[in-house]
Parts: structure tokens; sequence; C-alpha cells
């Protein structure tokens, strides 16, 4: 018997919930703002037209992201194991990602991960007036830290101590 799938955009935004990010497995590639759109094709706009499509367009945290070859395989892994044939994945580099476009749960997520997330003072990542800010611990709360390396675990996070708590963690830069 026949497994009859569903082409929805909201089934399809959920399933991408489960595809996570290589560098920081906490969250889903949804929670990092990577996906930009989730668009159903109707048959023959794909390749092998076989049937209606998903296409997708992601843009990368930055355009020579190691990890995005792992992204793409990974969405496509999660999209045929749920059923989906015909994907299409695209990419967009403009406008470039920022931390804006993380979710409010993903950057709880990373808290909790003990990754402190974009400086939330910072309103605007870009401003050189925000530049300055503290970060805050994400194991004590506390803004009294100092930055140990401007390049933490991964080119996406600096390298920071609390000096009340005495723990160093990685920041999620603000970019």
């Amino acid at each position: 018997m026949k497994k009859t799938i569903t082409f929805d955009e909201k089934i399809i935004w959920n399933i991408l919930e489960e595809v996570k990010d290589p560098e920081v497995p906490v969250l889903s590639i949804v929670d990092l703002g990577i996906v930009r759109e989730v668009k159903i094709i109707p048959p023959l706009s794909i390749s092998d037209g076989e049937g209606p499509g998903v296409r997708l367009t992601i843009t990368p945290t930055y355009s020579g992201c190691p990890a995005l070859d792992v992204i793409n395989m990974d969405i496509r892994l999660k999209l045929i194991e749920k059923g989906y044939r015909n994907i299409s994945i695209q990419q967009q580099l403009s406008p470039a990602w920022t931390t804006d476009w993380m979710t409010e749960e993903g950057k709880k997520k990373l808290k909790a991960f003990g990754i402190a997330p974009p400086n939330p003072k910072q309103q605007f990542c870009t401003s050189e007036m925000f530049q300055q800010e503290a970060v805050q611990c994400p194991r004590c709360d506390s803004y009294h830290t100092e930055l140990i390396s401007q390049f933490g675990s991964t080119a996406c996070k600096s390298m920071y101590r609390c000096l009340d708590c005495k723990e160093a963690f990685d920041h999620f830069k603000c970019h």
C-alpha cells in the first residue's frame, strides 16, 4: 500500500524543525533562521516530473559555511524519510544571513546549551555603537565577562570567560 504524502508548506516547515545544525546541534535549521522559503511545486516543475515537489531556499550563515553540504544532505534525507522525492534546494546569498533571523526559541536553546546567544541588548548587530556591550554568561547570567578569543569552537562563535562563576563559554557572534 502506497503512503499518501501531503504537500503542505506548514508540514514541510515542521519537518525542517527536525533538521539540526551540524555545528550547533541544539538548534534546528529553522531556529537558526537559514530556511528562507518553502514552496510546493506543481508536477513537471522539478526535473523528474513524478509529481509535486518541494523547493527550499536557504541562506547559509556565511558564504563559505563548511556545514552547508551536510545541511543540504540532512534536509534531503529527512524529506526522503518522510516520503518526499522531488526536492530542490536553492542557495540565496543576498541578503546575507544575520543573527536577527534566529528565532527567540533558538536563542533560548543556545543559552540552555551553554552558548551565549547574540546579545539581546544589541538592537543592531552591525552598529559600532553596540560592539563593546558586555556578553551575558549563559550559566550564571552575569555580565561581568571578558573576551578570551575572537574565535571560538566555530567561526560564528567567540570565546568568553565569566569573571563571577569563572566558566569559559562560547558566544554566538552577532552578525
